[in-house]
């Protein structure tokens, strides 16, 4: 098949996937959905503590501000350096977390795509080891008939999974999920079944920022990518706290989280408290607030201009988060992370998102997995400190029990570790462990300051010293045999401890490592087989 057509066909896929994992229905009850049935603006209430303790400032307990972003690329902040629209669009909030604590330079994602990074994110566990290897998609996923594929009810993290919100229940921590979820729509695999006492956001795994027509947003639409064209089409604007009703909040979702936020940080000042505050921005569709838009006149391409917009919206609530732990006398002993999902997305058509590093999400190029990643936490982490070896997503999970003094449950095993403790020693020594991923027979494993990355379905195979060549310009997979067969035994080993996924495969198509979508050459070029 023709590499552009093929490519072209995937991500028609994944926008159906995309549809119905965000509406949780079957294909064959979507007659019946209405993408438009939400009420409108409603009010709800935080859960008030009905013991309050002393103070939270005299408290030994740390609280815990989980940040994710969504598809942010590794250029579209400033702290490296780097920044969008050429880095005349700072962002001194996100910044800001890195200057006044740690951060990881080599830091990586869970996964090159939203859900399974989530589910490895907050089980501190492989992807592939808890099965959540692929997104959920519904059971005629791509208009076929794959017989015995699970229910939707099925596909989602499955409950007997630990995730982070259920381990912090031994120390009395509050636990409270705002935005993107992703890991599962039904009963047993939504956030107040895993391990949540409050949820605001969206179970699926995408939405509108603001309806379409709204005067306060600015819409950019990509014409050229099919999940884009299939966005606009089927989202809805929408929230959900806990498991009533969806209703349209009155701001801008970016807006609107980062708002409730704040007041849910003010109402469980008293007392410990877990915020995993999952943005969906910037994740397309691309919609910005139009005073953001406004103040960036010096772009000239429309969809940048946009994606900059959001990236300002995104940076600014962020703020407002950052200020109502300080107002609120939290600061000192809150344990702020940050990071994204993945890398950016080649379908927005922005060619610098990830630069200097080559891929986009859905690749495990260093585009696609690597992240910033940075730690705050005044009372522990000296401002300006940075930790060279590499860290990962499933890190999160050992790091956050060890602040919290909880022990890691012994029944299964974690495959993260503390980062902090090897971090904040004077000599600090490096973490002597391979980092995997693997998406079908799409396999890669770095070790070492080595990656090597297989292609089990053509043969195809990078071997990258990053130590050396941190953009993987250099494949040096016929120069040293050595290092790859050595490699090649980790990666097989760490393999063959994994399981099986829980759904099967659903397709498999090019992607173009290099290129945006909107500007793939006619001849030939390198790409990856991505399996979902």
């Amino acid at each position: 098949m023709n590499k552009n057509i093929s490519f072209l066909l995937f991500i028609a896929v994944i926008a159906a996937a995309v549809f119905w994992q965000d509406r949780g229905f079957d294909t064959t009850v979507l007659a019946a959905e209405d993408r438009n049935a939400s009420t409108d603006d409603q009010p709800f209430f935080w859960q008030t503590n009905p013991n309050p303790s002393r103070p939270a400032s005299e408290s030994n307990q740390p609280n815990i501000v989980l940040i994710l972003a969504d598809d942010l690329g590794f250029n579209d902040i400033t702290f490296y350096g780097g920044g969008i629209a050429g880095g005349t669009v700072p962002t001194p909030n996100i910044d800001s977390i890195a200057t006044a604590g740690i951060h990881f330079p080599r830091a990586y994602a869970g996964n090159a795509t939203c859900a399974p990074s989530r589910a490895a994110l907050l089980t501190g566990r492989y992807a592939t080891r808890v099965g959540f290897e692929f997104t959920p998609t519904g059971p005629n996923f791509a208009g076929r008939n794959i017989p015995n594929y699970p229910l939707p009810s099925q596909l989602g993290l499955p409950s007997e999974e630990l995730t982070l919100p259920e381990l912090l229940r031994e120390k009395d921590y509050h636990s409270i999920a705002l935005g993107k979820w992703h890991l599962g729509s039904t009963a047993g695999s939504v956030p107040n079944d895993q391990g949540f006492d409050e949820f605001l956001g969206m179970i699926g795994g995408a939405g509108l920022y603001l309806d379409e027509d709204d005067p306060n947003v600015v819409n950019s639409k990509q014409e050229f990518d099919p999940i884009d064209r299939s966005l606009w089409r089927m989202l809805s604007f929408n929230a959900t706290y806990n498991k009533g009703e969806r209703f349209k909040p009155p701001t801008h979702m970016t807006d609107f989280l980062s708002r409730e936020a704040v007041k849910a940080i003010e109402i469980n000042r008293d007392r410990p408290f877990f915020m995993y505050l999952a943005y969906n921005a910037p994740h397309t569709p691309l919609q910005a607030e139009k005073a953001d838009y406004d103040a960036l006149r010096h772009i000239q391409d429309h969809t940048e201009r946009t994606y900059a917009a959001m990236l300002r919206g995104l940076d600014r609530g962020i703020g407002q988060v950052l200020t109502a732990l300080q107002e609120n006398g939290l600061e000192e002993n809150t344990i702020v992370i940050f990071t994204s999902d993945n890398g950016g997305a080649g379908y927005v058509g922005l060619p610098d998102l990830n630069k200097p590093y080559r891929g986009w999400k859905i690749s495990f190029f260093e585009g696609g997995i690597h992240v910033p990643y940075f730690i705050k936490w005044p009372q522990q982490i000296p401002a300006g400190s940075q930790y060279d070896s590499p860290v990962a997503h499933i890190d999160v999970f050992s790091t956050v029990l060890a602040a919290a003094g909880i022990d890691l449950p012994n029944d299964r095993i974690i495959d993260g570790v503390d980062i902090l403790t090897p971090a904040l020693q004077e000599d600090q020594p490096a973490l002597s462990r391979p980092l995997f991923w693997r998406s079908g027979g799409y396999k890669v494993v770095q070790s070492d300051g080595w990656k090597l990355q297989v292609q089990e379905q053509n043969g195809k195979r990078w071997l990258y010293n990053l130590n050396d060549d941190p953009t993987e310009q250099v494949n040096q997979i016929d120069s040293q045999p050595d290092r790859a067969e050595l490699l090649s035994q980790i990666l097989y080993e760490l393999n063959d401890d994994m399981v099986e996924p829980l759904w099967p495969t659903t397709s498999e198509s090019s992607i173009p490592i290099d290129y945006t979508i909107n500007n793939i050459p006619d001849g030939e070029y390198e790409f990856i087989l991505w399996n979902n």
